[in-house]
């Protein structure tokens, strides 16, 4: 093996999550290089949003209450 290649299970879920996402390759390595966020933490991240925008095309929002609880919550004193 290349000492410089990716391995062949990193490259595949490397690839996987570009599709995924709007991220390219270098980003997704240079995010995980220089700001810490892990292949695994980033793939937890995307699968996230997709959840999100799920729950969003199911309609499924919070509600006013919901939302003014959680403003309130970190409203300034």
């Amino acid at each position: 093996m290349d000492k410089d290649a990716i391995p062949e299970d990193l490259d595949r879920r490397i690839d996987a999550l570009a599709e995924r996402s709007t991220l390219t390759r270098g980003r997704i390595i240079e995010e995980a290089l220089s700001h810490g966020r892990t292949l695994a933490w980033q793939e937890r991240w995307v699968a996230g949003i997709e959840q999100g925008l799920a729950q969003a095309d199911r309609g499924e929002f919070a509600s006013e209450e919901e939302v003014a609880a959680v403003l309130n919550r970190y409203a300034a004193d």
